[in-house]
């Protein structure tokens, strides 16, 4: 337990809490659970391992076999060799997005809610990997109500992309176990293959003992163009057994072998922050030996570099939250209050500027395009061999905005939701005149 779990502020939060309805963004919480980090920040954790980010770019014809010769030593194609490579790096991936709060602060903290048009920049430079080449992340505030962070981070040198957007919707339980679903995908490019991730769900525990931690739960899918399908799995530590952050993950031929576990090429489990194991096929023969996948311990994450403060535009978040940032570091609640308060006000006149004059903000790096079967007054409609439109053919899900991982048919697929989805315009950053890595 936290010594933080019996303060009266702690108190007084769970009572507000307990009655709460609405945006948790607009919560106000006790010192000691804020970040200094604005929820902005949240994208740099899909490349905090710049060489598992770029392994799958490095495996072609001639060394496929090599490459993943420590999981499977017989791998039958170039296709199922960059599938194992890409499922190796998602898994590195989500130490680094819910546990590293955890490490670096003690416990998992509220961070920083962005404001729209605020921006995170940087890049991995991989002096010590020159055959790496540089990688850039950049992150935009795309949407403030309801809130909703688009990125990109690419690397040219090996042609690798990945984009996409997150937005979450959170609810309490009467446990006051925070829920929370993810919306948005990420899609993954390497030369001429992509893949679909969807995110998943998660709740975080230990709220009532003021030392609050992340773990996942239902589903991932990440589809292939070449048709493989993994689904990962997600389970916690229970009352009576199971460990923390565990996971399943499954390797499929395609989406019409994922309905019978039994069909599986591979089955990866283990820990997401810990040690994972593969096993050929479906893992329950006991003929079939495991060997590790991968082991997050061992692996630690390589930090983005990001420019000094006095080089920042005034819209890049760790310039913007300078003072609240600092003033949560000093653990001053009236004067975090203060400064959140004085840079969200001016953010309230800025709209009420653009109101009055008709206008309204234009997105930086990012559009907005609209999947559904017949825009209405759409301003960007899907090009005709759009890849999120294939990828999400192949395993069924749903492309309206509903909960990340959403198959077609299911209860939240027959809501009345929109279909627009962030997408990357390579060609207004290449423009940019004012913001610089």
């Amino acid at each position: 337990m936290s010594g933080y779990a019996s303060s009266s502020s702690w108190t007084s939060f769970l009572k507000s809490i307990a009655s709460f309805n609405g945006d948790l963004s607009s919560l106000s919480a006790p010192p000691f659970i804020l970040s200094p980090s604005s929820l902005s920040e949240f994208s740099q954790y899909w490349a905090e391992h710049p060489d598992l980010f770029l392994e799958p770019a490095l495996i072609n014809e001639s060394n496929y076999k090599q490459q993943v010769k420590a999981c499977d030593d017989e791998v039958d194609s170039l296709e199922v060799a960059r599938m194992l490579a890409v499922v190796k790096y998602f898994i590195s991936t989500l130490k680094s997005q819910y546990c590293s709060r955890n490490e670096s602060m003690g416990t998992e903290k509220k961070p920083l809610n962005p404001f729209l048009g605020e921006l995170f920049v940087g890049k991995w430079e991989n002096k010590d990997h020159p055959e790496f080449g540089e990688t850039v992340l950049l992150s935009e505030q795309v949407s403030h109500h309801p809130p909703i962070t688009a990125y990109a981070v690419f690397n040219d040198k090996n042609d690798v992309k990945l984009q996409g957007y997150n937005q979450i919707k959170s609810s309490f339980s009467k446990s006051l176990m925070l829920s929370v679903k993810q919306y948005g995908h990420a899609l993954l490019e390497i030369g001429k293959e992509s893949y679909l991730i969807t995110l998943p769900p998660l709740h975080i525990e230990g709220i009532l003992v003021a030392s609050p931690f992340v773990e996942l739960e239902g589903k991932s899918y990440i589809q292939s163009s070449s048709g493989l399908l993994c689904v990962v799995e997600y389970s916690g530590r229970g009352y009576f057994s199971g460990k923390k952050n565990s996971f399943k993950a499954r390797i499929y031929r395609d989406s019409k072998d994922s309905k019978e576990k039994e069909k599986a090429l591979y089955t990866i489990s283990g820990q997401w922050s810990g040690t994972s194991k593969i096993t050929k096929n479906n893992g329950k023969s006991k003929d079939e030996s495991s060997t590790v996948f991968y082991d997050a311990t061992r692996t630690p994450a390589e930090h983005l570099k990001v420019k000094p403060l006095e080089e920042q535009h005034s819209l890049e978040s760790r310039k913007a939250w300078k003072d609240v940032a600092e003033a949560i570091k000093l653990g001053d609640f009236d004067l975090i209050g203060q400064k959140k308060t004085e840079l969200e006000e001016k953010q309230r006149e800025l709209r009420k500027d653009e109101e009055a004059n008709g206008v309204s903000w234009q997105r930086r790096w990012f559009k907005d395009v609209d999947y559904s079967p017949n825009p209405e007054n759409a301003v960007y409609v899907p090009e005709k061999d759009d890849i999120f439109n294939k990828l999400t053919s192949q395993c069924h899900l749903s492309t309206k905005n509903v909960s990340s991982g959403t198959l077609v048919d299911e209860k939240d697929d027959k809501k009345d939701a929109t279909s627009l989805h962030w997408r990357f315009q390579r060609m207004l950053w290449d423009n940019e005149k004012e913001i610089t890595l």
